[in-house]
């Protein structure tokens, strides 16, 4: 009986080995059989293709740039299609790399701790912010004189937006509410000779930290950029940080891609993120320009301004 079940079984063994010969089974489908039956399984194109599709409506629907969402899609694709995940956690692996992809895609090329990095700095310390009208630039500034002052570091502030009076009139305000001295020329003056002269009063004074508002016409505006470069030249800035509005999606991106273009920019802070920002941009820019988001505006008053929480904002985002 046993020699007679021994032979059926080789019978068994020697027409599975035919057939595999047969089709040519290869190494990969032996793999995955494999895998399968130790409880792994690799996902195919069509195992993830609602996935995908949901994703990328969901980052456009959050203001994420167009180019931005064709490149997280196409990394969360790459990664799941090159994974053996447990039959059992799929859902759960699938999230895990979305939400990974878009932490790498939030990590710029080089961190950078604002506060560490105004103190390591010699003094006076030049900051130059950008960004177009409307985008709460100059309130940020005054917020993060507020943050500075905080810290215990002395501030000046220079209205080298002189293309509109009320920018002035504007600055001075918060100065004033701040207990901070602002360095001012006339309307029309030149920018980069107000900002020079808040580095020499600084200077003087013994005050760590310049805060230099600029104009803030379309980036478009060839004259805007020109001024910008001459601001940068003449003053040499330690940071130059673009101001964006969270609500204006791939306006800010473009914006921020512009400026970056034009004079180079170290770091973003994005405004009215209380207000209802998707929040995209942030993404989407440190896609675009490889800086880090440093501080989010939350909203009017002096203390609304909050360290950008990566881990936060993908959980928000996911």
């Amino acid at each position: 009986m046993f020699e007679l079940l021994k032979k059926k079984f080789q019978s068994f063994i020697g027409k599975v080995d035919e057939t595999a010969r047969e089709k040519e089974v290869s190494l990969t489908t032996a793999s995955k059989v494999k895998g399968l039956l130790a409880g792994k399984i690799r996902l195919s194109e069509g195992d993830i293709e609602d996935t995908l599709w949901n994703l990328q409506l969901e980052l456009i629907q959050s203001d994420v740039a167009a180019e931005t969402v064709e490149y997280l899609v196409s990394k969360l694709k790459e990664r799941l299609l090159a994974l053996e995940v447990d039959k059992n956690k799929v859902n759960e692996t699938v999230r895990q790399e979305i939400k990974s992809v878009l932490l790498e895609t939030l990590t710029p090329e080089k961190e950078l701790n604002f506060l560490d990095y105004v103190r390591s700095q010699p003094n006076p310390v030049k900051i130059i912010f950008f960004g177009v009208n409307g985008t709460g630039k100059t309130t940020t500034i005054a917020k993060v004189a507020n943050l500075l002052l905080k810290n215990n570091l002395s501030v000046v502030i220079a209205a080298g937006d002189t293309f509109r009076a009320g920018a002035i009139e504007q600055a001075e305000k918060h100065a004033s509410a701040l207990g901070v001295k602002v360095i001012k020329h006339q309307k029309t003056g030149d920018s980069a000779a107000v900002i020079y002269d808040a580095v020499e009063h600084a200077k003087a004074k013994g005050i760590d930290v310049i805060l230099a508002d600029t104009a803030g016409r379309m980036q478009t505006n060839v004259n805007l950029m020109d001024e910008m470069k001459k601001i940068v030249r003449v003053n040499k800035p330690d940071l130059k940080v673009f101001v964006g509005d969270a609500l204006t999606g791939n306006d800010a991106v473009e914006q921020a891609r512009t400026f970056n273009q034009q004079v180079g920019i170290d770091a973003v802070i994005l405004t009215k993120m209380d207000a209802d920002a998707k929040g995209g941009s942030a993404l989407a820019i440190t896609h675009e320009t490889k800086k880090p988001v440093i501080y989010v505006g939350v909203g009017q008053k002096y203390d609304d301004l909050k360290p950008f929480d990566k881990q936060w904002f993908v959980g928000q985002l996911i």
